[in-house]
């Protein structure tokens, strides 16, 4: 399992200066990152990328509302595995025919991922857990409707805020989860309250180690009031440290 940052993270900075801050997050010791929109910006951050010596195995994108082919196209250029689709709105998980249909979509959008060599996933907020469809929660009953090779990347944070144990989804969902979000903080919906890994009320390593099939553990903060570069520093070596404790332990 390796770590990656989610740049959504630094998008205030990227708007700013993208390659400057591309360089700043391969200083401060990742190796890879999560790019989103990455369509709009895939030549500069592709030369951003190669020129630190990043790489991106997964990437966010509106597979569900945007041209696929566009998508999959630039993801292959930036060298991204994996597409997911970060976001689909509260309304479209109340119902199970809804959630069918936007299963149905994401599978045909996997099919035609398929061809450019890429994987196809999604990433939660916390609606899907907060909604219930046949006593099960909406991520998990979607799940069921999904083609084995479509996998999930769980915010484990926004899971917590929307009533789950996220120790406990990540063991019923199991080998579907290929990625996490990591972030902690005092498991609200105030997201500039987000705190760098360890310093919340999330078990973060109870979390990673829940996660039986997990490829990338990947950093972020949807707001943060400090230092975000700081923020992410903190989260990386809390990190790194627990992994690096576990490895002795291990040997």
């Amino acid at each position: 399992m390796s770590y990656s940052l989610q740049l959504y993270t630094l998008r205030n900075a990227i708007a700013e200066d993208l390659p400057g801050t591309i360089k700043k997050v391969a200083g401060i010791g990742f190796t890879q990152v999560e790019p989103y929109n990455f369509v709009a910006t895939a030549k500069e951050l592709g030369a951003a990328l190669k020129e630190n010596g990043l790489t991106a195995p997964s990437g966010h994108a509106p597979l569900l509302s945007a041209d696929q082919d566009e998508i999959f196209a630039a993801a292959r250029e930036l060298g991204i595995g994996t597409v997911i689709d970060p976001y689909l709105p509260a309304e479209h998980w109340q119902s199970a025919e809804d959630i069918q249909a936007t299963a149905a979509k994401l599978n045909a959008a996997a099919r035609k991922g398929a061809g450019y060599g890429i994987r196809v996933g999604y990433h939660n907020h916390a609606w899907e857990l907060e909604s219930s469809i046949d006593g099960q929660t909406a991520l998990e009953y979607f799940e069921t409707l999904l083609d084995p090779e479509l996998v999930l990347e769980v915010d484990t944070y926004w899971a917590a805020v929307g009533g789950q144990d996220p120790v406990q989804l990540l063991q019923r969902l199991g080998d579907r989860v290929k990625f996490i979000h990591i972030k902690d903080g005092p498991v609200s919906t105030d997201t500039k309250a987000q705190q760098p890994a360890g310093q919340g009320n999330i078990p973060v390593w109870d979390v990673i180690n829940a996660a039986g099939s997990l490829e990338v553990g990947v950093v972020e903060f949807d707001d943060y009031s400090g230092d975000i570069f700081d923020g992410i520093t903190q989260s990386l070596a809390y990190l790194q440290a627990g992994s690096a404790s576990a490895q002795a332990v291990n040997a």
